[in-house]
């Protein structure tokens, strides 16, 4: 069998060492953000996208041996497990190889060639194989077939005890491993996708019509085209296939197979690989290179997601502010509520602007009040129906009142969702939805991360084809976004949500909750030990969770670190050699970066986590984000009848996708800036160019109002 911690050595380009120390970490229960930060010494600083790397192959690989066993016993069980059989197996890298080599020996279906064996051909297969040789001399087929001729076995003619034979043989060729890997890869490197739109849809009346007469190779088809495809066939609106060419497949058939120069051997067989090929091999080798390149598509579709998610959660936030968030609407009004500093929810209003001039000002003077009143800092607006006109009528309030909050579009998407959940459901039993979707967006203003993680990634509306993709494997990735995320900026132990510690690394929701009842019974945490007083949160989870935790104005200012408790007594040392009090260890920026950190180095603790614990010091507590930035949307423009071509607009990147962008410039219908007009020069890659929630100037291409189409240029425009 495999070595698999060499193997992955091999693989990754790691030293053997940093494999062993990260399988023995993650077997020990530690999470990969925690390996990642806390035990640099043990993988000589692997990162997290190494540290997934190997923990995903490692699963593959594992799971891989597993099924070699079962392959292994099955085949011995039959008596049919050679040592050459068992070679081939054992030194398999991947599933599809290893199956290729079972499926002679899998259990089968009544089979033609398993009927013609009941009826007792084998033995005709084999003298007929044995023809087949490079001085074969001539024989009759008909004449040994007439042999096998039986009314008890319902043979009735040497036709029929041929045709029987050449069944047995189609299907011993149709299970050669070496011959499906061949033509599973010429299927990869010369087939062509080919697709059209069925009579049913009629010219420009369906969102697939660039498929209706589409050919492109199937080695360089794009992930979101055979998404499309595989949609457009699920919803019965085309079907596709691949061509290519039969005759070069039969060709290297019989060249494979025929030794023979005897005419009747070599017709024979000619006749039994057509047949083999078209009714054993074709479709089901076309349907594992559709699959092949389909989990290729999936996969690169859900790193999109991933990027696009983690941009979006890292989104910069405004900060804990006063907030007045605003859900709009036309006929049954606009939603506003009330945030304080820390994203409590202290009051709501609903507000008509949208209807009778009377309603009109009376809303103005509601929402006047309540920023008056809180000494509202932000004002969010959702940017789902009747946001532009909502936006107006707030920037004519805000003439009337000296002192302005920042006013800021916020991505609804997902909002709804949220509000209708069973976590919105139970923050707020006893406030309506609509109440809950307009807090959701306060708080995704004031904080992305802290409010994002209570809804699934797949409902934020930052994906390409996310319903079309492997459900199982995008859960994993996103939830390993979100956790990489959320430990990567930290979480403020004193005011977090459950669903927000419950990714930090080591807490589960079980665990989190605990969290949350501990605060809500004992008050605020004074400091990280505290936290081993919590039900069921025991060493193991402590030192998982601890540093990525924090304590503001607690006992201990490391706290609101991410220095390791594990590692307080180092810092302790460098504050006494300095002649500093511990609490001020935080404020000598310049004396900290003249360590000697040598000097500090011991059998756990080595440079690498020196280093980062310097780090820390020097800007303590900090947030990693960027610096909070909003679009301005151009006044005036609000709905798509209200663009014209050659505009320029600033609007926020909203998705990205690997054929472009979609931008959204305040007309409820994102644009997208194709990849060849995101820059004056070639791009391979949209996000080597932008990012979900960056700030973009666009000109306006094309519109198509019927069908809600807008196409965008970022080249156009000097950013």
């Amino acid at each position: 069998m495999l070595n698999i911690p060499q193997l992955l050595a091999t693989e990754i380009n790691l030293k053997p060492h940093q494999v062993q120390n990260a399988l023995e970490l993650l077997a020990e229960g530690a999470t990969i953000p925690f390996i990642a930060r806390y035990r640099k010494e043990r993988t000589d600083e692997m990162n997290e996208v190494q540290l997934r790397e190997l923990a995903d192959r490692y699963t593959y690989l594992t799971e891989l041996e597993e099924r070699k066993s079962v392959i292994l016993s099955a085949i011995a069980d039959q008596g049919k497990l050679t040592d050459e059989l068992k070679a081939k197996i054992s030194s398999c890298l991947q599933k599809t190889e290893l199956e290729d080599l079972y499926l002679p020996y899998r259990p089968k279906r009544r089979t033609r060639a398993t009927i013609a064996r009941e009826k007792g051909l084998e033995p005709l297969a084999e003298f007929i194989k044995s023809l087949n040789v490079k001085n074969a001399a001539t024989a009759s087929l008909e004449e040994e077939a007439a042999k096998y001729i039986s009314e008890t076995k319902g043979v009735k003619t040497a036709e029929e005890a041929l045709k029987g034979a050449a069944d047995i043989l189609a299907e011993e060729v149709a299970e050669k491993a070496e011959l499906r890997a061949y033509i599973r890869d010429y299927l990869l490197d010369e087939g062509v996708f080919v697709s059209r739109i069925k009579d049913d849809y009629p010219e420009g009346t369906t969102k697939f019509e660039m498929y209706r007469n589409y050919q492109i190779k199937v080695k360089n088809i794009a992930p979101h085209n055979m998404l499309a495809l595989c949609r457009g066939e699920t919803e019965k609106v085309l079907s596709f296939e691949i061509a290519f060419d039969e005759d070069t497949v039969l060709y290297y058939l019989e060249s494979k197979e025929i030794k023979t120069k005897v005419r009747t051997i070599r017709d024979f067989y000619q006749a039994m690989l057509k047949d083999a090929f078209n009714r054993l091999m074709k479709v089901s080798l076309m349907g594992e290179v559709i699959s092949e390149i389909k989990v290729y598509a999936d996969i690169e579709s859900i790193k999109t997601f991933e990027t696009n998610l983690r941009e979006l959660l890292l989104s910069a936030p405004a900060g804990m502010k006063p907030t007045l968030a605003i859900d709009p609407g036309f006929r049954t009004g606009c939603k506003v509520a009330v945030l304080d500093q820390t994203g409590k929810f202290l009051e709501y209003q609903a507000v008509f602007p949208h209807q009778a001039a009377e309603q009109r000002l009376k809303a103005a003077q509601a929402v006047k009040n309540l920023i008056e009143k809180y000494k509202i800092e932000l004002i969010a607006i959702g940017n789902g129906t009747a946001s532009r006109e909502t936006e107006e009528f707030v920037t004519q309030v805000l003439q009337t009142i000296e002192r302005k909050p920042v006013k800021v579009m916020v991505n609804e998407s997902g909002a709804s969702i949220y509000s209708a959940s069973k976590v919105a459901l139970e923050e707020f039993p006893d406030l309506d939805i609509t109440v809950r979707g307009a807090i959701s967006i306060g708080r995704r203003l004031q904080d992305p991360l802290a409010e994002l993680v209570k809804i699934d990634p797949k409902s934020i509306g930052v994906g390409q084809y996310q319903h079309d993709v492997d459900q199982k494997l995008l859960k994993k990735k996103l939830d390993d976004t979100v956790e990489s995320c959320v430990n990567y900026v930290g979480v403020d132990l004193n005011t977090a949500s459950k669903e927000l510690l419950t990714s930090v690394s080591g807490i589960t929701a079980s665990v989190a909750n605990n969290i949350v009842a501990y605060r809500n019974q004992y008050g605020a945490f004074k400091n990280r030990r505290q936290l081993l007083k919590v039900p069921k949160l025991g060493p193991k989870a402590f030192e998982q969770a601890a540093g990525f935790l924090r304590i503001r104005g607690g006992d201990n200012p490391l706290d609101n670190t991410a220095v390791h408790p594990e590692s307080y007594s180092v810092v302790e040392a460098i504050a006494s050699d300095l002649n500093v009090p511990l609490n001020q260890v935080t404020q000598i920026a310049e004396k900290l970066k003249k360590t000697n950190l040598k000097k500090y180095v011991t059998d756990s603790v080595g440079e690498p986590t020196l280093r980062d614990i310097l780090s820390e010091l020097e800007k303590p507590g900090r947030d990693p984000r960027a610096e909070f930035k909003y679009a301005t949307f151009k006044e005036g423009i609000k709905e798509i009848r209200d663009l014209k071509t050659g505009m320029e607009l600033e609007g926020i990147v909203t998705n990205v996708a690997n054929f472009g962008a979609f931008v959204d410039i305040g007309v409820h219908q994102d644009g997208l800036v194709h990849i060849s007009q995101l820059a004056d020069r070639f791009v391979d890659d949209p996000n080597k160019v932008v990012k979900v929630g960056q700030v973009v100037k666009v000109q306006v291409l094309e519109i198509d109002e019927k069908l809600k189409r807008i196409s965008l240029s970022m080249k156009a425009v000097k950013q």
